[in-house]
């Protein structure tokens, strides 16, 4: 048995157990004066937090939850910048047994109210600078079904979140939800319908620490600092719970995005170990600011969307270390990896995202049969699921008829959604999403939310959202309008439907560009046809329209 073969099956041994208590390997496990996070503000001062620290805030929080209801099973959302008040309620939340579902601070009342209503949340932490958009409103309940806790001055009705973290501890051991025990929701956007719900098991923990092992190669004395949101998956699973399940201490930047910022916290804080999605390492190159002089760097690493391989060379240039890519999903963490880790690191092939990590087996099937395509051969990337001991995604929340789609009719692969190839020794290439998700700045951006709240606006007859390419970005929003009669094409609509997307939806998945036209091109059926207006878009800007 190989080495990491050998340490797939102790991570399976480790996150396995019946008895697993997620608090537990999370927090109390670890030396109480270890630190778990490292939080920054926008003026680079910083406090730490240990793990002493954060089990005694998560337990005080966990019992005042519990005088709220919360208990094992129940959901509770949280809409929390990256504050000291993130992970402790976290903790407080799996040391209940309850189930974490993560709400982005970028959201709109209506994406958050779809979430908190779907999750069946029972009770929702919000921070006070978010609490207004839980007001009651057009996309907000009157009388929702959740208690609304408020960090900073709450509002009529709202109970204190200092309050509750003053409660006294009890002496309740963690709850045990045992490896196939929930231990978040979080929601996934797709082509058609409402976003899908993907419940995440505690025995997923293995696949996490898998990659923080095999893909990011973070050790000890690391200074780990993963960029993306934690109300995104690769956020969640990397920039909070794999670091806390191996006792890392983990960089919680509480800031927008901004060049300067990003190289003064690499250079200040001496971050060995960056992980972040291709179009901040865009943003840093194009930004005119050099790199600062003495980085520690020592891995970096992208995921969320495919890398230029042009990042690759500018990075040993400027970072002195190249960027490795890595490809995953909400559904199933990373699973393919230009792996860090001594034992797999080999060199980088320019355009390819790597190689299965161990763990999992990885294949491209044929467009028309659900047998593996010849190497070199475009077809649909695939998970062999007998062969991928750390596969724990099973079917979407409450849909079976999507969840039935995402696997073949024999139950033996799960379809990714995504196109590619694998060429003779086993290295895979991204082509494209064989569905519509548009991935912009690594978050995954479903058509029909977008369409959904422009489809609302008394000028629209009907929509149609794509990506488009964008050199900053990956891609952004675009829209395709057809106006009801009486309304007529016009800058100021263009600005209002994007304000309106901006207000109700989420604040970076605005339409760039609002396109007004006669008709949308469509199935016999009357499917709208997504690719045709990309396809139109793509060789309109390769003319430079």
């Amino acid at each position: 048995m190989s080495h990491s073969a050998q340490r797939v099956a102790e991570l399976q041994a480790e996150y396995g157990s019946p008895d697993l208590a997620v608090a537990h390997l999370l927090c109390d496990r670890h030396p109480a004066d270890a630190v778990a996070a490292t939080l920054v503000d926008p003026d680079l001062e910083t406090v730490d937090l240990t793990y002493g620290e954060l089990r005694e805030r998560s337990e005080r929080l966990a019992a005042g939850l519990a005088t709220l209801g919360v208990g094992p099973g129940s959901r509770v959302a949280a809409l929390l910048p990256k504050t000291v008040e993130l992970p402790v309620t976290l903790l407080a939340i799996w040391r209940l047994g309850a189930v974490y579902v993560p709400l982005f601070t970028a959201f709109a009342p209506q994406a958050i109210a779809l979430r908190l209503l779907a999750s069946g949340a029972s009770v929702v932490i919000a921070d006070a600078g978010q609490r207004p958009k839980l007001d009651p409103g057009e996309d907000m309940p009157s009388d929702p079904p959740w208690t609304i806790v408020t960090v900073g001055e709450p509002a009529a009705g709202d109970v204190r979140f200092d309050d509750l973290a003053a409660t006294p501890a009890s002496d309740a051991v963690p709850v045990a939800v045992g490896a196939d025990g929930p231990m978040v929701q979080l929601y996934t956007s797709g082509t058609t319908g409402r976003p899908k719900g993907v419940v995440v098991p505690a025995r997923a923990l293995a696949s996490m620490v898998a990659y923080q092992e095999f893909g990011l190669d973070v050790s000890p004395d690391d200074v780990f600092w993963n960029g993306a949101d934690p109300g995104w998956a690769y956020g969640l699973y990397y920039a909070l719970i794999a670091p806390l399940a191996t006792g890392r201490c983990t960089v919680l930047l509480n800031a927008g995005f901004s060049a300067r910022l990003t190289w003064d916290v690499l250079a200040n804080l001496g971050v060995t170990n960056v992980a972040s999605a291709p179009t901040v390492y865009r943003a840093l190159r194009s930004s005119g600011i050099a790199a600062p002089a003495g980085l520690a760097l020592r891995r970096c690493s992208s995921a969320g969307e495919p890398l230029n391989p042009d990042i690759v060379t500018w990075a040993q240039d400027a970072l002195g270390v190249p960027v490795r890519d890595h490809y995953g999903q909400t559904e199933l963490g990373m699973v393919v990896i230009n792996g860090w880790h001594p034992d797999l690191e080999a060199p980088i092939r320019p355009g390819s995202m790597g190689r299965p990590m161990p763990g999992f087996t990885i294949g491209v099937l044929a467009e028309d049969s659900d047998e593996p395509a010849a190497p070199g051969s475009l077809g649909r990337v695939a998970v062999n699921i007998a062969d991928s001991p750390l596969m724990w995604f099973s079917g979407y929340d409450g849909d079976p008829a999507t969840s039935a789609e995402k696997f073949t009719a024999d139950g033996r692969w799960y379809l990714t959604g995504d196109a590619g190839q694998v060429d003779d020794d086993g290295y895979l290439f991204f082509s494209s999403r064989d569905d519509d998700v548009i991935i912009m700045a690594g978050y995954r951006i479903g058509p029909f939310d977008i369409e959904s709240v422009l489809s609302a606006h008394p000028a629209v007859a009907e929509t149609a959202v794509v990506g488009v390419p964008d050199a900053a970005r990956g891609e952004v929003v675009e829209a395709f309008v057809v106006l009801r009669a009486g309304f007529e094409p016009a800058d100021a609509l263009a600005v209002e439907l994007a304000t309106l997307v901006k207000t109700r939806y989420a604040a970076h998945a605005y339409p760039r560009r609002v396109h007004f036209t006669d008709e949308l091109p469509k199935t016999p059926s009357g499917k709208i046809q997504r690719f045709v207006l990309r396809a139109q878009r793509r060789e309109e800007l390769g003319r430079g329209i």
